[in-house]
């Protein structure tokens, strides 16, 4: 009898042990996989914020996103003590998918604008309207032209120069090719163009680019002329 008892004991005692070591192994390999989940999470977090990454011409950066949310909901789960079997391969394969993704090359820089283009000494005119200095519609595109080609043709100065026909007194059309100058001027910086790198001057009717009679209104004498240099 007693030895019965004896044995019998000693078997719960063997199961208890037997219990304890299993739970322990299962304790042992969480532990050992939710530190595999935290160092996945912790790449992908530092690949969401690298400026290579997010700036790569790829999909790393897409994966690195997946896989710090996947991987962040796997350890809630084993932080309250129980596994989500989806969340952890979700996190894997995001993770892995991430850390496969080859780094891209960088894109080729813009080609150089036409040799034409830098070379022209003139490169733009605005033609106005009868005693106007308003800026006409098409003047926004060849002040868009000026400004985008400024930087890649090694445009370090610009002159706007105002001209106006032979219609008024020299003295009205001084003023008036002046605030014509000044207008697109403007205009250019206002596309990006530093203003202290464009200077204006006026010439009223004096440099005329059609030679007309005193009192003429010719269309191609109401002008800006744009030079670079």
């Amino acid at each position: 009898m007693q030895g019965s008892l004896m044995n019998k004991r000693i078997g719960m005692a063997a199961t208890a042990i037997c219990l304890a070591a299993g739970v322990s192994n299962i304790a042992m390999a969480q532990g050992s996989e939710r530190g595999e989940i935290q160092q996945r999470y912790d790449a992908a977090l530092a690949a969401t914020l690298d400026p290579a990454t997010i700036g790569a011409n790829d999909a790393r950066y897409t994966w690195a996103s997946e896989a710090k949310v996947q991987c962040a909901i796997a350890l809630g789960y084993f932080k309250s003590g129980t596994r989500d079997e989806t969340s952890i391969a979700r996190c894997k394969d995001a993770s892995e998918r991430m850390a496969g993704q080859p780094a891209s090359e960088p894109l080729p820089p813009p080609p150089p604008p036409p040799t034409e283009t830098c070379s022209r000494e003139l490169p733009g005119i605005v033609y106005f309207d009868w005693n106007s200095s308003e800026l006409p519609a098409e003047a926004s595109e060849t002040a868009q032209f000026v400004a985008a080609n400024a930087a890649p043709c090694g445009w370090t100065s610009i002159t706007v120069t105002g001209h106006a026909d032979r219609s008024g007194s020299n003295a009205y059309n001084m003023g008036l090719s002046a605030r014509r100058a000044e207008a697109v001027a403007n205009l250019i910086a206002s596309y990006g163009v530093p203003r202290e790198t464009i200077t204006t001057a006026q010439r009223g009717e004096e440099e005329p680019r059609v030679l007309t009679a005193d009192g003429v209104r010719e269309p191609q004498n109401r002008r800006v002329e744009i030079g670079v240099r």
